[in-house]
C-alpha cells in the first residue's frame, strides 16, 4: 500500500516538474525572439521562377573603346618664325595677325645700320678687287715688255686672289643678312647703300602671332611673326601608358571636337610616341587632321577615341545586375532557391553585357535574367521582417 503512494507520488512529482520545465523553456525561447535573417539573401518563390534564369558568367573576347582627352595644334612642318637676321629698328609693319599672306610677301620693314655698314664694306672691298685685277692685266703687259720682273706681277696677282676672297666673304655675309643675289648685283652696279631691311614672309598661310610694332628695336634672334598653315592640323593626345600598349602608327581613331557638336571625323594615327612622358605617365599620339574649310581652330578642345587590343574577359548580361546605392550588384545563387545580394566591380559595356573586373568567379551560378524582379522580392521581404 505504501509502495503504491509512494510511486504515485513520484509520478506526479516528475509531471510537475516537466511541466514547469516545459514552461520555463518557452518562456525563454519566447525572451530570445526570432532568429536574424540575412537582408541579401532571398528565396526564389514558385510564382518567380518563371522570370529567373540563371547560368555561368561566361567567357568572351573583347574589344574595348578607351576616350581620351585630345587638343588641336598647329601641324610643326606647317610653321614658320619670321625675324629679321640684323639688328634694326621697325619702320613700317604691313600686316595683323588673322590675316592670310603669301611666300615671298613682304610682311614688315626696318632700318638697319648694320645692313648698311656692311654693304658699303662689299662696295669697297668690290671696288679695291677691280682696281687689283687691273693692276695684275697691267703688269702681265710690262712683264711681256721687261719693263717690271716676274715677282711684281705675282704680288699683283696675290692682291687680286686676296681681294676677290674679301668680295666673297661680304656677299656671302650680305645674302645671311637677307639680301638676294639680284639686289647685291644691283648693289655692285649703283653702289647705291640701302639700310631698309624687307621682313618677307617664307611661306603661305595665317599670321598667328605678330611680336613687333612701329619704332620696335629688334634683334636677329627676336621673332618678328609666326606663320601657319591651317589647311591640315594635328590632333594630339596624351594616352595613359597603360592604354598604349595597342597604339600604333595606321591605328584607327574617331575624333570629337566639343565646340562643334554633331561632327566626328575618323582618322588614323600618324604617329605614337616612342617613349613615356615620365612626368604624367603618358605616351603622346596624334592623327593629321585635314582643315580645308578653317572649321577647326588651333588648342581646341577634342576627345579621341580608339579600339583596344581584343583579350578574354568574364562578362554578364545586362539584366544580370542591380544597382543599389550607385553600386552594381548581383544575385549569386548559395543553395537551392536561394541567392545572395553581391557587389561588383564592372567594367565597360559591349553589346548589352558587363565586363567583370571583380567580386565574381566563373564557377559561380547568378541570375543571368530577372535580377530586378528578383531584388523587388528582397526588399518586400526585408519591409515585411521589419513590420
Amino acid at each position: 500500500m505504501l509502495n503504491r503512494i509512494g510511486i504515485a507520488a513520484l509520478i506526479l512529482t516528475g509531471t510537475l516538474l516537466g511541466t514547469s520545465g516545459c514552461k520555463h523553456a518557452a518562456e525563454a525561447s519566447k525572451t530570445a525572439g526570432p532568429a536574424v535573417k540575412d537582408p541579401l539573401k532571398v528565396r526564389l518563390t514558385p510564382e518567380l521562377q518563371k522570370d529567373i534564369h540563371t547560368g555561368l558568367p561566361a567567357w568572351q573576347q573583347v574589344t574595348t573603346q578607351e576616350k581620351v582627352a585630345a587638343r588641336v595644334e598647329t601641324d610643326a612642318s606647317r610653321v614658320a618664325r619670321i625675324g629679321s637676321p640684323v639688328e634694326g629698328r621697325i619702320t613700317k609693319v604691313l600686316v595683323l595677325e588673322g590675316q592670310h599672306v603669301s611666300r615671298g610677301q613682304l610682311l614688315a620693314t626696318l632700318h638697319s645700320n648694320a645692313l648698311s655698314d656692311t654693304q658699303f664694306a662689299f662696295i669697297k672691298a668690290y671696288s679695291q678687287e677691280k682696281l687689283a685685277e687691273q693692276s695684275a692685266q697691267r703688269a702681265k703687259l710690262l712683264v711681256q715688255s721687261d719693263v717690271i720682273g716676274t715677282a711684281e706681277l705675282q704680288r699683283r696677282e696675290a692682291e687680286v686672289l686676296q681681294t676677290s676672297a674679301e668680295v666673297a666673304a661680304l656677299r656671302a655675309q650680305l645674302r645671311g643678312l637677307g639680301m638676294s643675289d639680284s639686289a647685291i648685283r644691283q648693289l655692285e652696279t649703283t653702289r647705291k647703300l640701302n639700310s631698309d631691311y624687307p621682313v618677307i614672309a617664307s611661306i603661305s598661310g595665317t599670321v598667328i602671332e605678330r611680336k613687333v610694332t612701329v619704332g620696335q628695336v629688334v634683334q636677329p634672334a627676336d621673332l618678328a611673326f609666326q606663320i601657319a598653315d591651317l589647311s591640315s592640323l594635328w590632333l594630339v593626345a596624351d594616352v595613359p601608358e597603360e592604354h598604349a600598349a595597342s597604339l600604333h602608327v595606321g591605328k584607327t581613331v574617331i575624333a570629337e571636337v566639343p565646340s562643334l557638336p554633331n561632327l566626328t571625323v575618323n582618322g588614323k594615327l600618324s604617329f605614337v610616341s616612342p617613349v613615356v612622358d615620365p612626368a604624367t605617365r603618358t605616351v603622346q599620339a596624334r592623327m593629321n587632321l585635314l582643315n580645308p574649310d578653317g572649321v577647326f581652330k588651333p588648342e581646341m578642345l577634342a576627345t579621341m577615341t580608339f579600339e583596344s587590343q581584343p583579350e578574354k574577359r568574364l562578362t554578364i548580361p545586362a539584366t544580370a545586375v542591380v544597382r543599389e546605392e550607385n553600386k552594381d550588384h548581383i544575385f549569386v545563387q548559395t543553395a537551392q532557391n536561394e541567392f545572395q545580394l553581391r557587389e561588383v566591380e564592372l567594367g565597360p559595356e559591349i553589346a548589352d553585357r558587363w565586363v567583370v573586373l571583380h567580386g565574381l568567379s566563373p564557377q559561380e551560378t547568378i541570375v543571368l535574367d530577372g535580377a530586378f524582379h528578383l531584388n523587388n522580392k528582397r526588399r518586400q521581404d526585408l519591409i515585411q521582417g521589419g513590420e
